[in-house]
């Protein structure tokens, strides 16, 4: 039985390369060239290509190329230029927004944030032109625009981030460092500057939709594997002429929870739990600091988290500690403490006089022992 698993591709079909359909003349020209990769055969598709870039395709990749050489070559000169050093401390380096004294300012130096400036704007328009070009060929090929519209929900966060928040807060520098660790490091600092983002809703949401993404995409996978032997991977069948291969997924997912999605609703389920993902988390960001300075606060005032009780505890500024002297090692051999002396001072050696005497070694005590009579 476990031929039956299917858990990567056990067949490859070769045959002559597939060039896709024809595109209508206000589309450009046809994409040409393809090859066969058997590695990703056992992934995927075997044949790789053609490819259509087009214009906005192009673009992109231009921009894109600009924005990581921006920002490849400011890391690179962070550690002098050191090949070695680059590679090994890659994770923590970055490239820093402008800091709070430049504003809004388009044009600082480019030592304080104007580099992170011009690498912003073109990793932007890559972004964008992408979107363009996924947008352009869904409608080429006569597709709903579904996957352009994901793609814009996690363009939406990015540009919350980087651009719309920085600019309602006044200030550049409240934007996120291009690095994989300082950008992880900006995160944290960011929750604790606000009151922890665990209090903010919209971040709960974001989390929700996350975690309940991963769970569908896991739960359709393994459904539509386990009943492959049927033919359950043809789902454009299985949607238009419910075979015995759904029929049998969902019957196990409703012994299993007592319901279950269709072949097409499952579809509809995990887009909306993956654009709810970023479409939420970029809410949230972007009401942080606007309109909500601390979400503890307004946590505890909605009675969304418990509030403590602070009446016998400072909360505040640490307070001040009286100046006292330390208490230094006792040297004078009767157990008593004393004072240190002065920083700079110099503890006295102990008195040898005030020493008991001790025997010499091999020799009888100088005094004797009391009578017990």
């Amino acid at each position: 039985m476990s031929n039956y698993q299917n858990i990567f591709t056990q067949v490859q079909v070769r045959g002559p390369f597939e060039e896709g359909l024809p595109l209508r003349r206000d589309y450009s020209s046809q994409p040409s060239g393809a090859f066969f990769s058997w590695l990703l055969g056992k992934i995927g598709n075997a044949q790789v290509g053609p490819l259509h870039l087009g214009f906005t395709g192009v673009a992109s990749l231009f921009c894109g190329f600009i924005a990581i050489e921006i920002i490849g070559l400011n890391m690179w000169a962070s550690v002098g230029w050191d090949p070695i050093e680059f590679v090994r401390q890659l994770p923590w380096l970055a490239l820093e927004p402008p800091p709070p004294e430049q504003g809004l300012n388009i044009m600082p130096p480019l030592a304080q944030g104007g580099w992170w400036l011009m690498a912003g704007f073109f990793l932007t328009a890559a972004l964008i032109l992408w979107w363009v070009r996924t947008y352009n060929r869904a409608k080429a090929l006569g597709l709903g625009t579904h996957v352009a519209w994901a793609f814009a929900s996690a363009i939406w966060l990015y540009l919350v981030l980087g651009f719309i928040r920085p600019i309602l807060m006044g200030s550049w520098s409240e934007a996120v460092p291009f690095g994989i660790f300082p950008h992880l490091d900006w995160t944290g600092s960011f929750s604790i500057t606000y009151g922890n983002l665990f209090y903010n809703p919209f971040h709960a949401l974001s989390i929700v939709f996350l975690y309940g993404s991963a769970l569908l995409f896991a739960m359709h996978g393994a459904t539509v594997l386990a009943i492959s032997r049927y033919g359950g991977e043809r789902e454009i069948e299985q949607i238009t002429d419910r075979g015995t291969a759904f029929e049998r997924g969902a019957l196990f997912w409703r012994w299993t929870m007592g319901f279950n999605a269709t072949a097409e609703s499952i579809h509809r389920w995990a887009w909306w739990f993956a654009v709810l993902c970023t479409l939420t988390g970029g809410i949230g960001i972007l009401l942080t600091g606007t309109a909500v300075p601390n979400w503890y606060d307004w946590a505890v005032e909605h009675d969304f988290a418990p509030g403590y009780d602070v009446s016998s505890t400072y909360v505040g500024t640490p307070m001040p500690v009286p100046e006292a002297l330390p208490v230094a090692p006792d040297v004078s051999g009767t157990g008593t403490l004393e004072p240190a002396l002065p920083e700079g001072g110099i503890i006295p050696a102990p008195d040898p006089a005030a020493a008991p005497a001790a025997p010499i070694e091999g020799t009888a005590p100088l005094t004797q022992p009391a009578d017990p009579t």
